[in-house]
C-alpha cells in the first residue's frame, strides 16, 4: 500500500524543526493533558486493582518505566499499559473528532515509558508525540468514522495500536522500512468493540492501555527480526480496511501529510464523560443560565443529535437509566439531569452514590434523545446537537450546539487547560503540580523527561 509506506517514510524522517511554531505548542498542550489526566486516576479503585496485580507478576528489569503517580517501575510495555488505561479512566481525555480517536491515551504513555528508559530528551519525545498524532488520526479517518464505528469497532483500538507504534518507532530510531514493517505487527493485534456499552462492563479502559502496550511490543518484535506485513491496511485477504469498513478511504491515510498537522485538530475535554455528551452538556448549562430555568418546572427535555452519539448514549437501556458509573458517563439523560439541576458536571456526579440519588433518577424520564439527519450528515467534523425544553407552563426554550466546548472551533483557553489539569491533580502537593505544568509546557528545553508528581 504506498499511503502506508508514505506514512512510514514521513515518520522516519519528521523533525521538530520541520513543524510550525503551533504544532510545537499543541504537542505539549497534549502531553500536558494526557498526563495530568492519568495522575488525575492514580487513586481510582480499579486502576489501583490493576496497577497491583501487574507489580506482583512484573519486576522492574533494566528496561523499566515509572508508573504514573508513583515511584514503582514495571517493563516499559506494562508502563504503558497502565498509564494508557489511567489516562481513559476519567473519560477526560483528548479527542481527534476527525477519527474519533482518543490519541493522546493511547500513544503519550507508550512514547514517555519508550523515551524514560533510553533516557530521551524533551525534544525527541516531542517528535515521537507530532508524529503519533499524525499516524492514528489518519489511519482512524481511514477507516470511515461512522461505517467503522456503526460496525461495532471502537477505533481508539483499531487505530491505536499504529499510534502507538509510529511514536514509539521514532524514539527507537527505525526508518521507513522498519516502520512499515513495524505498522504490520501493530495492525495485525487492533482490536476492541463497543459491547461494553452493554451491562456496565469496566473494559473500555482496556482498549487504550493495551493499544498502547500493543504498539510498543510491536517496536520490539520488529527489532528482534519479526516482520508486519506492508499490506495490513488493503490485503486482500485480511487488510484492515474492507474488514472493518464499508466506506474506508485510503488516500485518508496521508493526504495533506507535513502540510496539514492533525495534531491541531484535537479537542480537549471539559466534562468527565463521553464526548458525544459534551454538546446536551453546553446546550442545558446555557438555558438553564439564560432562562433561571428550575428542574422541578421542566415538563420534557429532547436531545436531536447524529446517530453514531444517539447510539452510544440515548439508545441502550443503561443510558437511558444508568445506576453504575460506566453507564453514567455514556448517558445524556444523566448528564442533562445533572446540568439542569445544579448547573455543572463534574467528576463527583460519576460517584456512585451520586448517580443513584432521587431527584436525578426522577428526571431521566423526562429526557429523549433523538437521531437527526441535519445532525449526522455533518459527523463528524461537527459533533453538534439540538436541544429543546418544554416547560410545565407551556413556555419552550431551543439552544443549537453545532460543536461542544473544547472542540477546535471552540476551544479551551490556555488558561482553562492549565486550570483542567490543576483540577485533575487535587490530590497532590499544589507546588508539584504547578511544577509539572510548567515543565510540560516547557519540554523541548529537558535533556531528560522530568520526572512526575507522586
Amino acid at each position: 500500500m504506498e499511503q502506508l509506506r508514505k506514512l512510514a517514510a514521513f515518520v522516519g524522517r519528521f523533525r521538530l524543526a520541520d513543524a510550525p511554531a503551533e504544532v510545537l505548542a499543541a504537542a505539549k498542550a497534549c502531553v500536558l493533558d494526557s498526563v495530568s489526566v492519568a495522575l488525575g486516576a492514580r487513586d481510582n479503585p480499579l486502576c489501583s486493582s490493576v496497577r497491583s496485580m501487574v507489580l506482583e507478576q512484573y519486576p522492574a528489569p533494566a528496561a523499566s518505566a515509572t508508573i504514573w503517580g508513583t515511584t514503582r517501575k514495571v517493563p516499559i510495555a506494562k508502563a504503558a499499559f497502565l498509564n494508557g488505561m489511567a489516562g481513559h479512566t476519567l473519560e477526560l481525555d483528548d479527542v481527534h473528532a476527525g477519527s474519533k480517536t482518543h490519541i493522546g491515551t493511547v500513544m503519550i504513555p507508550a512514547a514517555w515509558a519508550v523515551a524514560e528508559s533510553l533516557g530521551k530528551s524533551g525534544k525527541e519525545l516531542l517528535e515521537a508525540v507530532i508524529c503519533g498524532y499524525e499516524t492514528m488520526s489518519r489511519i482512524g479517518m481511514g477507516f470511515g468514522v461512522m461505517s467503522h464505528r456503526n460496525l461495532g469497532w471502537h477505533v481508539t483500538s483499531t487505530a491505536g495500536t499504529f499510534g502507538a507504534a509510529a511514536a514509539c518507532g521514532k524514539l527507537f530510531g527505525f526508518e521507513r522500512d522498519q516502520l512499515l514493517s513495524t505498522f504490520g505487527l501493530a495492525g495485525t493485534q487492533s482490536f476492541g468493540t463497543w459491547a461494553f456499552l452493554t451491562g456496565g462492563a469496566t473494559n473500555k479502559v482496556l482498549h487504550p492501555g493495551r493499544s498502547s502496550e500493543l504498539g510498543l511490543e510491536s517496536c520490539l518484535l520488529a527489532k528482534a527480526g519479526m516482520k508486519g506485513s506492508a499490506y495490513i491496511l488493503d490485503a486482500a485477504d485480511g487488510g484492515l480496511f474492507a474488514m472493518m469498513s464499508d466506506k474506508f478511504d485510503y488516500d485518508l491515510v496521508c493526504k495533506g501529510l507535513g502540510e496539514i498537522y492533525e495534531i491541531l485538530n484535537v479537542d480537549k475535554k471539559p466534562y468527565p464523560c463521553c464526548r458525544s455528551a459534551h454538546g446536551s452538556i453546553d446546550a442545558a448549562i446555557a438555558l438553564r443560565n439564560e432562562h433561571a430555568i428550575k428542574a422541578d418546572e421542566v415538563a420534557h427535555v429532547t436531545v436531536d443529535t447524529y446517530l453514531v452519539g444517539y447510539k452510544q448514549i440515548g439508545l441502550s437501556e443503561g443510558s437511558r437509566k444508568p445506576s453504575l458509573p460506566t453507564e453514567a458517563k455514556f448517558s445524556t439523560p444523566y448528564v442533562v439531569a445533572c446540568a439542569l439541576l445544579k448547573g455543572s458536571v463534574g467528576l463527583d456526579d460519576f460517584i456512585p452514590e451520586n448517580i443513584v440519588r432521587e431527584d436525578r433518577q426522577n428526571f431521566l424520564a423526562r429526557v429523549e434523545v433523538r437521531p437527526s439527519d441535519e445532525f449526522s450528515t455533518r459527523y463528524p467534523a461537527h459533533w453538534g446537537c439540538r436541544m429543546t425544553i418544554a416547560m410545565k407552563n407551556g413556555e419552550q426554550y431551543v439552544k443549537t450546539v453545532p460543536d461542544a466546548s473544547g472542540s477546535v472551533l471552540a476551544p479551551l483557553t490556555a488558561e482553562q487547560i492549565v486550570s483542567k489539569a490543576m483540577n485533575c491533580c487535587f490530590s497532590y502537593h499544589g507546588d508539584t503540580v504547578k511544577k509539572l505544568v510548567q515543565n510540560l509546557l516547557n519540554l523541548e528545553q529537558f535533556e531528560q523527561l522530568p520526572t512526575l508528581p507522586c
